[in-house]
């Protein structure tokens, strides 16, 4: 891919713009060098869309995920870092050692590149879901929850976001189902033991969906018991799916190591198998994804970046 001469330069291209990506725009603009983070979506990532992070050092009452995210955004652009709405579709290297990167509204060339695209939800794969998208299926409570004001739903899922997710719902929500394939949740204790001293919502075990039903809006589910095979409907005038992510990594593919799932392979000092791409946040292979953890990464990714720099293009320095 040979970019325009009008292409727009930086020392530092960050792709995505959620904890992992903000702090590593802070910590490289603290640097002295040129940065640019594009975001496709919301900056702040799924933190951003999070109805409160209890578990963020620094808040012993917790905080909102938007003002947590606004936060690091104002705190990125403080220290002189360009944040930017664009998505990355390719990316190739050029003899001269940058990165040429084609987005939708340009292209860019860059001496040394961070992605930290992040995750995202991940579908029940189920015939009415694609259809009903807007239409009663949703993905995020804190965005469309209030649509659902004493009315009845259902989440899928039962790790943390689900759970978390559910108790937010009840806020609107006249009755909450959780409906989960296993026998038992996997999101932490203490939230689970709040979910269940929750008078608005039940839960259907050992249960998966089948088909969701509606014309021009949802009016239910069916639903099928993974042990004694019975099947069943639910009526129910939404539905939320919290059944885990994928990364945001096929624009990758052929580009530096991956594992099976998409997740990008990375070191200690998060550097990919491709000399001057690090990786930091949900969008690597690691074993919690947590925004104290996406921050670390960033840290360090940066550090990284900037010690990459120094070898490779010290004129940037």
């Amino acid at each position: 891919m040979t970019a325009p001469e009008n292409s727009r330069k930086t020392d530092v291209l960050i792709i995505g713009g959620g904890p992992a990506g903000m702090t590593s725009a802070i910590y490289c603009s603290r640097a002295g060098l040129s940065t640019l983070l594009l975001e496709g979506a919301v900056f702040g990532g799924q933190a951003a869309i999070a109805d409160r992070i209890d578990n963020y050092p620094g808040f012993p009452n917790g905080i909102s995920g938007p003002e947590l995210a606004g936060m690091m955004e104002q705190q990125a652009r403080r220290f002189g870092a360009v944040l930017e709405n664009d998505a990355v579709d390719a990316i190739s290297r050029e003899g001269d050692g940058t990165f040429h990167v084609r987005g939708g509204n340009g292209e860019y060339i860059a001496r040394t590149i961070i992605i930290a695209s992040g995750t995202e939800h991940r579908r029940l794969g189920i015939k009415g879901e694609e259809e009903m998208i807007g239409k009663g299926v949703s993905f995020c409570a804190t965005c469309d929850g209030v649509f659902f004001r004493g009315r009845k739903v259902a989440v899928f899922g039962g790790g943390d976001s689900a759970v978390k997710e559910a108790l937010f719902l009840t806020k609107f929500a006249s009755k909450v189902v959780v409906v989960h394939r296993r026998d038992k949740l996997r999101a932490e204790k203490v939230i689970q033991d709040e979910a269940f001293a929750n008078q608005k919502i039940s839960f259907i075990w050992d249960t998966i969906p089948l088909e969701i039903s509606g014309t021009d809006e949802v009016t239910g589910v069916s639903l099928k018991n993974v042990k004694s095979g019975e099947q069943s409907q639910l009526s129910v005038d939404g539905i939320f799916v919290f059944v885990g992510t994928r990364p945001r990594t096929e624009h990758l593919r052929g580009l530096i190591e991956m594992d099976e799932t998409g997740y990008i392979i990375t070191d200690d000092r998060m550097a990919t198998s491709k000399g001057g791409i690090f990786a930091a946040g949900d969008v690597r292979r690691k074993i919690l994804r947590q925004v104290s953890t996406a921050v670390g990464d960033g840290a360090v990714a940066a550090r990284s970046a900037e010690e990459y720099l120094s070898e490779h293009f010290p004129q940037a320095i």
